[in-house]
């Protein structure tokens, strides 16, 4: 286990990335460097790393720390969603969302899309960069942010979502609070959409009420499969 962990932290710090457009995520977590939160662990113990073995194939990699690996979505597979050029998810997710959007607009709620596709590169320095500047280590990170190539957000499929009328709840669990919020548990499922983690969800990851990912589609659907068959 630890091997593979190393592996994949190794893979993360090493090879080099495409450029791709900030998105209110990332820009968001480099402005929140060196805020002081609250640690969930008091006593949180410290993954260690070794030599790197033979790259792993997908399906030979294993969880770490509750977080499923996922394959990177290529960029010619992206498109961007309505409201934000920044924000790019795989074609049929965007489209959905897309309407998903208009649907709220009509019941007079405004969604903002705040964060969809991430690269590697981006998930790397949420992970390794912000859990330095904070003083966490590995076990603590991980329970609010994904390694890189354990993020949902490789996939394409994957979006945080905002309500315009209140900016102070973004990426925050106050989101649940928000009319957005209610709307979305009670209409994203007719447009392929579910909540990724809710509360006391299976894989033990912080609960996030902003994060959305699509499976309406047979690909969307296979590519979360173990996750969602952690919820049966």
């Amino acid at each position: 286990m630890i091997g593979a962990i190393a592996l994949i932290i190794s893979i993360g710090l090493h090879l080099q990335f495409n450029q791709t457009p900030d998105n209110f995520f990332v820009k968001q977590m480099k402005q929140n460097i060196g805020t002081k939160v609250v640690e969930p662990s008091p006593t949180p113990i410290e993954i260690p790393i070794s030599s790197p073995s033979p790259t792993p194939s997908i399906q030979q990699k294993e969880n770490i720390l509750g977080h499923l690996p996922y394959e990177e979505a290529s960029w010619q597979e992206l498109k961007p969603v309505f409201g934000n050029q920044n924000v790019r998810l795989r074609s049929s997710a965007a489209e959905k969302f897309n309407a998903l959007a208009d649907a709220a607009w009509s019941a007079n709620i405004d969604l903002v899309p705040l964060s969809g596709f991430r690269t590697l590169a981006d998930q790397e320095y949420l992970f390794f960069e912000v859990k330095a500047e904070r003083g966490q280590v590995t076990s603590q990170r991980a329970e609010v942010s994904a390694p890189p190539g354990y993020s949902e957000h490789h996939t394409g499929y994957a979006i945080d979502i905002g309500d315009a009328s209140s900016p102070g709840s973004y990426l925050k669990v106050s989101f649940e609070n928000t009319r957005a919020f209610e709307w979305l548990q009670e209409n994203a499922g007719n447009y392929g959409f579910e909540l990724s983690f809710p509360r006391d969800n299976p894989q033990g990851i912080s609960y996030e009420p902003w994060h959305w990912r699509f499976v309406g589609d047979s690909h969307s659907s296979e590519t979360f499969e173990q996750a969602r068959s952690l919820e049966e």
